[in-house]
């Protein structure tokens, strides 16, 4: 199903929840990677769901349970940077992997999560991808 009007705006209520409570560019960019997607690929409707992902994490991180510009434009992951949807490389989940230990620690301050201080770069990506889960699921209640 498009998740674009004809004039080219977003249909909110087509569009994830954590959309729905993140910026116009964040979906704008979703809508748009995700109807164009849908075209190209014959209506195959979870390829097109990957893509237009693929496409906002280039610009956006989640943080708890909506979506952020990023500081700098680019992959967020090992898997956005082989190329996506065909990489057995793991995902982060929204989470950009690849900003410095020092964003991810002030997004685990802002998320309140727990031994922080204590972890490495890839427990902290972890620790927020699982905060942001757990956030997500609790906004839909």
């Amino acid at each position: 199903m498009p998740k674009t009007k004809r004039n080219g705006d977003p249909i909110p209520d087509e569009l994830p929840s954590t959309l729905q409570r993140s910026d116009d560019k964040a979906q704008r960019t979703f809508a748009h990677a995700h109807d164009a997607a849908l075209e190209q690929y014959g209506g195959d409707e979870e390829r097109a769901y990957r893509v237009a992902f693929a496409a906002l994490k280039h610009t956006h991180e989640k943080v708890g349970d909506s979506w952020r510009p990023k500081e700098e434009y680019g992959p967020s992951d090992a898997r956005a940077e082989e190329g996506g949807l065909d990489s057995d490389a793991p995902t982060a989940g929204g989470v950009d992997a690849n900003a410095s230990k020092t964003h991810l620690y002030e997004v685990a301050t802002e998320l309140e999560v727990r031994g922080r201080s204590r972890m490495t770069k890839a427990e902290l990506v972890d620790a927020i991808q699982h905060e942001n889960d757990r956030r997500s699921r609790a906004a839909l209640r």
